[in-house]
């Protein structure tokens, strides 16, 4: 379902850098009209330089990504640190966009699967083929893949003995187990795509 949100996805990703001085996280608190530098009272980020377009750009990936609920509170902190006369524009520009994405997993099942990758414990999961199949593993986590407009667990399946892709959107249940992962590396997934690459933006 479409659904009106602060972003757009017709802006490039490359236009999200900020300057120097608010990657250093400069003190001043002065506000530059138009610029987006500035600090706002009780704000809980230090001053952020983005342009209208930029948080606009910003909020249109969020707002099509999987994660869209924890990503979005960050996005808000980013944009209540921005001088008035920005925030007024980028919010005025956010309202003439849409992004059509699809639906989210339950919250409680990616809390799990992302608890359990960065803990690098198992995680027993209840997953639906696209046969529609159900069955019922205890994988263990390796990495996180989007492609094709959808997000894949990449884990060793204990099942299988092999490393295996799971579409997030079809793990029914998810629950974190006590028991360590046993060593399985990234290298172990294999080659990525071409256009693949962390989300930090390195090689």
């Amino acid at each position: 379902m479409a659904r009106k949100v602060s972003s757009t996805s017709g802006l490039r990703p490359s236009r999200l850098a900020c300057s120097a001085r608010t990657a250093k996280g400069g003190s001043s608190s002065s506000s530059t009209p138009g610029g987006g530098y500035g600090m706002a009272a009780g704000a809980s980020l230090a001053p952020v330089s983005l342009s209208p377009a930029q948080a606009v750009a910003l909020m249109a990936a969020v707002s099509a990504a999987p994660d869209a609920d924890l990503a979005a509170a960050g996005v808000r902190k980013i944009v209540d640190v921005l001088d008035p006369r920005t925030r007024a524009r980028s919010l005025e520009l956010a309202d003439r966009v849409w992004v059509d994405a699809p639906p989210s997993p339950a919250r409680r099942v990616r809390s799990a699967l992302e608890e359990a990758m960065a803990e690098q414990r198992v995680v027993r999961i209840r997953y639906t083929s696209a046969q529609g199949v159900t069955t019922t593993r205890d994988v263990e986590p390796e990495l996180f893949a989007s492609t094709g407009g959808r997000w894949h667990l990449v884990a060793w399946c204990r099942t299988r003995d092999a490393m295996r892709w799971f579409t997030v959107s079809r793990v029914v249940s998810a629950t974190v187990t006590r028991t360590p992962c046993t060593g399985h590396t990234v290298a172990e997934v294999g080659e990525p795509p071409p256009h693949a690459r962390p989300v930090h933006g390195g090689g």
